[in-house]
């Protein structure tokens, strides 16, 4: 689903709000790389000139919560670990997206042992399951390709007007 748009007599470029809020969302999503054990060297090989995650204006990895929209969580998440993945998500603003890459952040992989949690869907809703022990670059980049397709099929109006109860805010615990 492109940014639809029509050009008048006039010259002017015409198109509904929600397709340019689409488009522009989905034309830079911002990661927060949780690279936690062996995949994140997969992950960081994404920002490489092989495979160029700057095509898809996903360039800057910022490590600052606030500044992102997509949570990449690459390894092994012990319980020791995960409250400290499930704080950095919580104070992503939304709408905010998960990629769980790799089989051990999807199911524990081939740890299954009580300090492994055995998939971070138990505590956080995950848009992308990414396979391979570790996922290859490429795998990562068409999983970043679904998750615009996701961002793009939204509306503006998905994420305003919700009563705080509903959105994820930060609390002074």
């Amino acid at each position: 689903m492109g940014l639809e748009a029509k050009l008048t007599q006039d010259g002017f470029l015409t198109t509904k709000i929600d397709a340019l809020l689409a488009w522009s969302r989905k034309s830079s999503v911002w990661p927060m790389p949780m690279g936690i054990s062996c995949c994140a060297i997969e992950m960081m090989a994404v920002g490489g000139p092989k495979y160029d995650i700057a095509r898809f204006g996903s360039e800057v990895m910022r490590f600052t919560p606030r500044q992102c929209d997509l949570m990449i969580v690459a390894g092994t998440v012990t319980y020791k670990m995960s409250h400290v993945v499930k704080k950095i998500y919580d104070q992503m603003p939304d709408p905010k997206w998960v990629i769980a890459m790799g089989a051990c952040t999807s199911s524990g992989g081939m740890y299954r042992s009580y300090p492994v949690v055995q998939g971070i869907d138990q505590f956080l809703p995950v848009d992308i399951y990414l396979a391979g022990c570790p996922p290859r670059p490429d795998n990562l980049l068409n999983a970043l390709i679904q998750i615009q397709e996701k961002i793009g099929r939204t509306k503006g109006r998905d994420f305003q007007n919700k009563p705080l109860s509903e959105l994820n805010v930060i609390q002074n615990n």
